[in-house]
């Protein structure tokens, strides 16, 4: 990066140097006689404008002192009314009364104005209507010679030349030339310096970026990026830290579900053994009881692996809806009919208040996944009295489900995250009674995938409730 900024820098410095040198050198001549050229016809006009002043004298003095012109007002019979002689060669005031009379006549046939150019003594005219320049042999230099033709009020005819050298002055153009010089110098010398201390101050921060981000890269997830300077290099750095931040805490909680899968799974495969090789070595063990427990177990470990291939494939994006048109409450009751034996047993109360006949249109498979997990989720986390309320009710052309618990609720800051696959709000590891662990990861990926609200409301002390609401749909008929 320095070196190409140390190089855009140079290369901007020779383009403008080359522009400099263009106008000053190569097309000085050109700029100096058009200016000239233009000098010398607004001075004639002038004098046009003023050729009945009595003060004519003065106002020709004034204008050959402003303009650096030779002027040469001649009357009808070839007297001089006004002149000014400024030049150290003027042209009209070295001529004879033949040459004058040319030049007279060459403004009558020409309406009165006439401009001539010759390139040396000779008088070789250059083929033009209006210039005429005498370019003496001995200087080079290039005169411009302009005659107009001024009828006065009386009727009477004032002829007035006007006569410019428009070369430039030869010491002129040398101090410019070497000005020129020396200015690009210490242009190049300026932008060669400048350029790499910009260059350094503009990628110092940077590099500073990149090597923290390699630490980053390494799994260094407490690197903090630091780079200072401006301000799109603050924002960045502020972008990574919170990058790497997220990541640390990703890599946390991915730690954690590792050691909580684990878990899960060592628990019913250590069943799975145990009740094994009891049942192999300990005649009269092979009991339908414990074959039972092995079943179970078996059951639970399908379900655990059954849940951690459903959410890869949902996050993956590989899973496809079929979307049925489905009686909502008759699906949530026969839910709630195999968690009978779990409140006799167990001795949970589930309160049901269930809207009747609510339709929508979902996938009938996947929609009763999220409500077999979001009830344990509630199992799992509600209070002592393990009271669990499920309702389903129609609110603003939607059927909203909520199922509440009375556990001991979740902090505000971290009650978006109870969606997260790596996230468990009870850090102490509880083995669901039915269930996995990651049950509300999967239900926020298979709501998204039919485009439903969800969410979570919760009063820390007083338990959760999980909810979702879809569109409501006519009933099949």
């Amino acid at each position: 990066m320095m070196w190409k900024l140390l190089a855009a820098f140079a290369g901007f410095t020779l383009v403008m140097l080359a522009i400099l040198w263009i106008f000053q050198v190569v097309l000085l001549d050109s700029f100096y006689k058009g200016i000239k050229t233009r000098d010398i016809e607004t001075a004639a006009d002038t004098l046009v404008k003023n050729a009945d002043s009595s003060n004519l004298e003065n106002i020709v003095q004034g204008i050959a002192a402003r303009n650096e012109l030779c002027v040469l007002v001649l009357d009808s019979q070839w007297q001089v009314v006004a002149s000014a002689d400024t030049l150290p060669d003027c042209r009209i005031h070295k001529m004879n009364s033949f040459q004058l009379l040319e030049l007279y006549f060459a403004a009558q046939q020409n309406n009165g104005t006439y401009v001539e150019r010759t390139v040396n003594n000779a008088g070789i005219v250059i083929t033009s209507p209006n210039i005429h320049i005498f370019a003496p042999r001995d200087e080079g230099k290039e005169s411009l010679v302009l005659v107009k033709l001024v009828t006065m009020k009386d009727g009477s005819q004032r002829l007035m030349l006007l006569n410019s050298i428009i070369s430039p002055v030869d010491a002129t153009v040398r101090t410019l030339q070497i000005q020129l010089l020396f200015v690009s110098m210490i242009m190049i010398l300026i932008s060669l310096v400048l350029s790499f201390l910009l260059s350094r101050r503009l990628s110092r921060p940077i590099a500073k970026v990149n090597d923290s981000a390699k630490l980053l890269a390494k799994g260094k997830y407490d690197t903090h990026f630091d780079g200072g300077g401006y301000r799109e290099i603050a924002e960045l750095n502020e972008t990574l830290n919170h990058t790497a931040a997220e990541l640390s805490k990703v890599e946390g909680l991915r730690r954690e579900l590792l050691a909580n899968i684990s878990h899960d799974l060592r628990t019913p495969l250590t069943m799975i053994t145990g009740y094994s090789e009891m049942m192999r070595d300990i005649p009269g063990e092979n009991t339908p009881e414990n074959v039972q427990v092995v079943i179970d177990e078996a059951s639970r470990l399908t379900r655990l692996v059954n849940d951690l291939l459903d959410l890869s494939k949902l996050q993956a994006g590989v899973q496809e809806l079929s979307v049925v048109r489905l009686n909502l409450t008759d699906m949530v009751n026969a839910i709630l009919l195999r968690y009978a034996k779990l409140t006799e047993q167990d001795g949970y109360q589930i309160e049901v208040d269930l809207a009747p006949d609510i339709w929508v249109d979902a996938d009938e498979s996947k929609l009763s996944q999220v409500v077999y997990n979001l009830i344990n989720n509630a199992i799992n986390y509600t209070g002592d009295d393990k009271k669990i309320f499920v309702r389903l009710f129609e609110k603003d052309g939607e059927a909203r489900m909520e199922i509440q618990d009375t556990g001991i609720g979740i902090p505000p800051d971290k009650l978006d995250m109870v969606w997260d696959r790596y996230y468990k709000i009870d850090r102490s590891h509880k083995r669901a009674a039915v269930g996995t662990g990651l049950g509300l990861s999967i239900v926020k990926n298979v709501l998204e995938l039919h485009h439903a609200k969800y969410g979570a409301d919760s009063i820390v002390g007083k338990g959760s409730t999980f909810w979702f609401a879809l569109p409501i749909s006519e009933p099949e008929s």
